[in-house]
């Protein structure tokens, strides 16, 4: 399928993309946060991304929200411990007690907001909406079945092909919606399978929230599509809407570490142009900073001393003439262009360095 074929080539670009420390580590909570926002969302949950990345960073929401709180403590906690296992080589395959332990992950602590015993089957009857889910006294069977089907269908103990992997977490997901083991919980634990079994697959962690964020942001499409995969039996149309919202948040990833990567090879651009230059230690560093601090657009003249507060501070005691004259220099350079009166980061000039030149690189 070629929506399969983009996924891979964009996984595999992102794979072999050197990523620094720090973007990664801020790549990684925003998955993280935007992972556990989205598929407590599509349950209701009203917690709002900021006050996710508040939970996230172990500080409490308001009291009135403190069961939110929990649902989305427990889905980051899961998240962190099962990618912890696979950094550890700690991996599973797919089956009854592993589905158990996630939905007591996503359970614990939620007492009588959560209507279900957290890592128990139900032993009642459910409907969701118009669909009625399995007698609870097959449920047990149902899952031992699914998770003897998936394990034979997808290979994992053979090589999963990344193919596999993806189709395989995306069905899995589907299934226990289908069969909906569990009085509460189902959705998240689904998700949470789902996303175990990409991250297990060495899919990318950084971008781990893609499926949960896609399913929330078009949630009326998701529960058309899951409604019609469970009248038809068919999981094509699922599928397909699955794949093409992973496909657009891996190039949502891949722009961000390509605008990294350009702004990594214009520092060294401008290392390399000062090198070429002589200059007292102080005029270099005042100047050095300054086209550094540049943010993307056009400036007047007297913004640009103040994008940042640390060459604010360095030209507070200084004249404009000699921002000026630091302004003419970093022209004489090629890393400031004058349009009219405003002065911009010449970012273009370093063109040359990619393997198909452009007229403009967005900067």
């Amino acid at each position: 399928m070629f929506l399969l074929g983009q996924c891979q080539a964009y996984v595999k670009a992102i794979s072999r993309s050197p990523i620094l420390p720090d973007l990664y580590g801020r790549l990684l909570n925003v998955a993280l946060i935007k992972g556990a926002q989205a598929t407590t969302a599509i349950e209701g949950n009203t917690l709002t991304e900021e006050e996710v990345g508040r939970v996230h960073q172990g500080q409490h929401v308001s009291p009135s929200k403190k069961y939110q709180e929990i649902e989305v403590r427990n889905i980051l906690n899961a998240f962190n411990d099962l990618m912890r296992e696979i950094i550890n080589g700690e991996l599973c395959v797919i089956s009854s007690e592993l589905i158990k332990r996630f939905h007591l992950k996503v359970g614990k602590d939620l007492g009588e907001n959560f209507e279900a015993i957290p890592g128990q089957y139900r032993t009642s009857a459910r409907n969701v909406g118009s669909y009625k889910c399995p007698d609870h006294e097959d449920v047990e069977e149902l899952i031992d079945s699914f998770c003897a089907w998936i394990r034979k269908e997808f290979h994992y103990e053979q090589g999963q092909e990344f193919w596999e992997c993806v189709i395989q977490a995306i069905v899995s997901h589907v299934y226990i919606e289908w069969i909906h083991p569990f009085g509460d919980g189902n959705g998240r634990t689904g998700r949470l399978l789902e996303f175990y079994i990409l991250i297990r697959g060495d899919n990318p962690d950084i971008g781990s929230h893609i499926l949960s964020n896609h399913y929330n942001e078009t949630r009326p499409v998701y529960y058309k599509e899951l409604e019609q995969a469970g009248k038809t039996g068919d999981l094509t149309k699922f599928i397909e809407y699955a794949l093409e919202g992973l496909r657009d948040g891996l190039d949502g990833i891949i722009g961000q570490l390509q605008n990294s990567q350009i702004e990594i090879t214009w520092h060294k651009y401008i290392y390399d142009k000062f090198a070429e230059k002589k200059y007292t230690k102080n005029v270099f560093q005042r100047q050095r900073d300054l086209i550094l601090s540049f943010t993307p657009g056009l400036h007047s003249f007297e913004k640009v001393s103040v994008m940042d507060p640390l060459i604010a501070k360095r030209y507070a005691n200084l004249s404009d003439k000699t921002l000026r004259r630091d302004l003419d220099e970093l022209i004489e350079l090629g890393l400031v262009v004058k349009i009219n009166s405003e002065y911009k980061a010449n970012v273009n000039s370093i063109v040359d360095y990619f393997p198909v030149k452009k007229t403009s690189i967005g900067k």
